[in-house]
């Protein structure tokens, strides 16, 4: 029987490497620039056509390469950074393994153009699938100059499930924020199909971070620095008024590398604890410094994962740095959240104000032996106290049938009506809003409750749907445009979705660089807040999984709908709970938002009789 084990050769090594190194072209832009960042670069420039499909040039003004490293930094496993094992744990540079540029080339058609400073020519590379076309000596700038066109022409299926231009630059945008926000002493320049999209100087962090995210940005940040014998953590956290429901701005990075770490996140989280709500995240931009023997940074192909040899303390020292942030500019409460008002107490006494010893109402014929009942619909009282808490008790259940209480005192009965009456519950003619969050009302069989946002969101969007299939938008034109100036990634997104947003009634006009201008939004909307609903809107969008032209009639709908509905906490009149009902039930899916969550529960009038018992 013959030998079946043998080497693969290197083009399908490579492409078996491709797999796990190169994923979409947003991996083909991380992975030139950061070979920029190693060179010396201190100016990069990238042009993307088709999202990359059609051409992704990364040029640097680094120190360029000798004919001979040209040619090898396409093998697989070359490169200058690592001699023998010991450099794995004294890594300072992006790149290491010499794995990306041998992946690339055997997806893609690159062509590569280099010069060092002191070379008379540079040279020029051409290689297809990992074979070399051509090598030749031209005329070049100093530098690298990288050409990657047809990105996966060789694999069909890669290039089949490659998302749509608007997901697929979202992605490309993502890398160039996190390698840029990384290396502010870099500028950095994009254009996709002849587009400027980002133009980013020198600057310093914070800097960087108003350059990518927006003027806004800047008044939201607060320093933080913790310096230990262990790390020296640096960088900014948001003030939890500007935290969003999505993520999006939240980056680490180690020794200006960027990493993802679940684990640290959580600590800022808990930093922010009694802050913010439980569903907002603070934007945060944090920097560590530490010593590379105590990293590993090889755990995974995109080197985005990393371990740490004591995480435990690093959590703790990021803790507390986010927590000192927070206080040293007084942005930790110095009340109990859950406190409903404010307590006044008064600073001095005037020598002229008397002080009056407080009463005491005492009833000599009352008996806590005697028990007592007290109906509200019954004409006659045993005492005016019995008349006023019968009061009480018609002013919190007006209208309601005859209700009988058996109390044991009639200090428990008082303590217990002020509770009552203390408590945040309405009562209409047939349900109750409770805690501005749920509306109760009474049914055959029990009682139901309602999510009131939930409950919006499905009236928004069935509205939407007709509105977008019937194409019978209707404009509410405001009074005084507002000005919407968003980060570039968002503006991206926003300028693909515009005709789409026009046509169901928005007005939307670019005015400028990340700027637009709404003059008028669809007549159901509250136009006071178009401005925060296009930005839910665009969150909405940029976290979804899903391809933007998948559903795309759908997912718009769904996506204003959670935008522009109600939030928890906002109250609501009793005749608007009422049209809120009455809409509710006109639906075609009452029971479910668009995204599947439950709208309502009954809950049964047996349960209810189990736990009084």
């Amino acid at each position: 029987m013959s030998d079946i084990i043998h080497l693969l050769s290197d083009s399908v090594a490579n492409q078996i490497a491709a797999g796990e190194v190169i994923q979409r072209p947003a991996s083909v832009v991380k992975e030139l620039v950061e070979n920029a960042i190693d060179s010396g670069a201190t100016k990069i420039q990238i042009q993307i056509k088709d999202a990359g499909r059609t051409l992704v040039q990364v040029s640097d003004n680094g120190k360029g390469m000798s004919p001979t490293d040209a040619r090898m930094a396409f093998e697989r496993h070359a490169t200058s950074k690592i001699r023998n094992a010991d450099d794995l744990f004294a890594i300072n540079t992006m790149g290491f393994r010499g794995e990306a540029l041998a992946s690339i080339a055997s997806v893609a058609d690159v062509e590569l153009r280099t010069k060092r400073e002191d070379d008379e020519i540079g040279t020029s590379i051409h290689i297809a699938a990992s074979e070399v076309k051509t090598q030749e000596v031209v005329a070049a700038q100093n530098g690298t100059t990288f050409m990657v066109k047809n990105l996966f022409f060789n694999v069909p299926v890669r290039r089949k499930f490659l998302k749509s231009n608007t997901t697929e630059v979202k992605h490309i945008i993502t890398e160039i924020q996190r390698v840029a926000l990384a290396n502010p002493a870099i500028a950095f320049t994009m254009q996709h199909n002849g587009t400027p999209v980002y133009d980013l100087p020198v600057a310093n962090f914070r800097k960087r971070i108003v350059n990518i995210f927006g003027n806004n940005m800047n008044q939201s940040l607060v320093p933080i620095n913790n310096e230990t014998s262990m790390a020296k953590i640096t960088g900014f956290i948001g003030q939890p008024k500007f935290a969003r429901r999505t993520f999006g701005e939240q980056f680490f990075f180690v020794n200006g590398r960027y990493m993802k770490h679940p684990f640290f996140h959580r600590g800022i989280m808990q930093a922010y604890d009694r802050i913010l709500p439980k569903e907002m995240i603070p934007a945060y931009f944090i920097s560590f410094e530490v010593d590379p023997a105590v990293i590993d940074i090889n755990i995974h192909p995109t080197k985005t994962e990393i371990k740490f040899e004591n995480e435990r303390a690093l959590w703790q020292l990021l803790h507390a740095a986010v927590r000192e942030g927070l206080g040293k500019f007084n942005v930790m409460p110095s009340i109990d959240f859950d406190q409903s008002g404010s307590v006044d107490i008064p600073l001095s006494l005037k020598s002229s104000e008397g002080l009056s010893q407080p009463s005491i109402e005492i009833d000599p014929s009352f008996n806590p032996f005697e028990e007592r009942k007290i109906s509200v619909s019954s004409p006659g009282f045993s005492s005016d106290r019995d008349k006023k808490q019968a009061d009480n008790w018609e002013k919190l259940y007006g209208g309601s049938p005859t209700i009988e209480m058996q109390s044991s005192s009639e200090d428990d009965q008082t303590s217990f009506i002020d509770q009552a009456q203390q408590a945040p519950v309405e009562q209409g003619r047939n349900f109750i809003l409770f805690k501005n969050k749920y509306i109760l009302t009474p049914v055959k069989s029990g009682l139901m409750v309602i999510d009131q946002r939930r409950a919006h969101q499905r009236i928004l969007f069935e509205q939407f749907m007709i509105t977008i299939s019937n194409h019978e938008s209707v404009s509410q034109q405001m009074l005084f445009p507002q000005t919407l100036e968003i980060n570039t990634s968002d503006a991206t997104l926003l300028l693909t979705m515009l005709d789409d947003l026009n046509s169901i009634g928005f007005d939307i006009r670019e005015f400028g660089p990340n700027t637009f201008i709404i003059n008028g939004v669809p007549g159901m909307l509250d136009n006071n807040n178009a401005a925060g609903i296009i930005e839910g809107l665009l969150e909405e969008f940029k976290n979804s999984a899903s391809d933007m032209k998948e559903r795309a009639k759908e997912r718009l709908a769904t996506s204003l709908a959670i935008a522009s509905s109600i939030e928890y906490g906002q109250a609501i009149s009793q005749e608007e709970a009422g049209g809120l009902i009455d809409s509710l039930f006109a639906c075609q899916t009452p029971n479910y938002t668009p995204t599947g969550k439950l709208v309502l529960e009954i809950i049964q009038m047996d349960e209810i009789e189990k736990r009084l018992k």
